[in-house]
């Protein structure tokens, strides 16, 4: 009996491995032997963060990604609270809308931005007939942080209103009957019951933000995000051995703030991904 259960955890346990070795270990170690081929061997990294263009591409990657997470959770809370406690005509076309954006790549999130804010946006027109002065920001890094934006509501909407539908209605109730105004049953009773679900949802719309390419590239806005910063490293200069590092140093980055939001919210962040 123990041979026949100690055999079948082997089965399950080989195409597991298989699929870890072949898709995570070797791609991972590959890329880590590849940041030290340079001249400089593993001291690359070093390199790396003692050279302002690109310390300050991961600064700026980290803040803008951050950023984004703040404002996406802020418009979720709000949306998702809203659309969980009420029912109105045309509600689940609303909630269709706004996730819309799960089905689209990230070049087409950037080609809409250029769309409502470019040259020939809808937003240029408006503004130009209401002052005489077009707008365009499509191309800089308002256009970037609104695309980003766009990209990850669905991503964490969805997350808020499934921990929404689960909070207990009486506790607010009963904060209420002891006096608590509408701020402080927002504050001190419903964020905290949704605490874990905005800690593992922002953690994923951090990581997204942090690895974006697609919507940076058809932008374009002259911001240097890591994500393009690797690319050029790679396409334009040929400097493999630095793309590598900047690379592992976006995982080592990423996967710090995932590993943190796991620890706090336990299988959320895998839940929530």
């Amino acid at each position: 009996m123990q041979s026949s259960d100690t055999r079948r955890l082997v089965l399950l346990t080989v195409p597991a491995a298989v699929v870890f070795f072949a898709f995570w270990l070797l791609p991972i170690g590959r890329l880590i032997l590849l940041s030290g081929d340079g001249p400089q061997g593993f001291q690359s990294y070093l390199q790396i963060l003692a050279t302002p263009r690109y310390l300050i591409s991961i600064l700026v990657t980290v803040a803008l990604s951050a950023g984004v997470t703040l404002v996406t959770l802020a418009i979720s809370v709000v949306s998702g609270l809203f659309l969980v406690r009420n029912r109105f005509p045309g509600r689940d076309v609303l909630i269709s809308v706004l996730t819309l954006p799960l089905a689209f790549s990230g070049v087409v999130v950037g080609f809409m931005v250029i769309m409502l804010a470019g040259r020939q946006g809808l937003i240029g027109s408006v503004a130009t007939f209401l002052t005489g002065e077009k707008l365009v920001f499509a191309y800089s890094f308002a256009g970037l942080f609104l695309g980003y934006v766009y990209f990850s509501i669905p991503r964490v909407i969805l997350t808020v209103m499934a921990s929404a539908e689960k909070l207990d209605f009486m506790v607010e109730e009963a904060a209420r009957s002891l006096g608590a105004n509408g701020r402080q049953v927002m504050f001190d009773v419903i964020l905290p019951a949704l605490t874990p679900a905005l800690v593992s949802s922002g953690a994923i719309c951090f990581a997204t933000s942090m690895g974006a390419f697609g919507t940076a590239f058809t932008l374009n806005a002259g911001v240097d995000v890591l994500p393009m910063v690797i690319y050029n490293e790679f396409t334009l200069n040929a400097n493999i051995a630095v793309a590598s590092a900047l690379s592992v140093i976006l995982g080592v980055l990423t996967w710090v703030v995932l590993a943190l939001a796991r620890n706090f919210t336990g299988a959320g962040v895998a839940a929530a991904a």
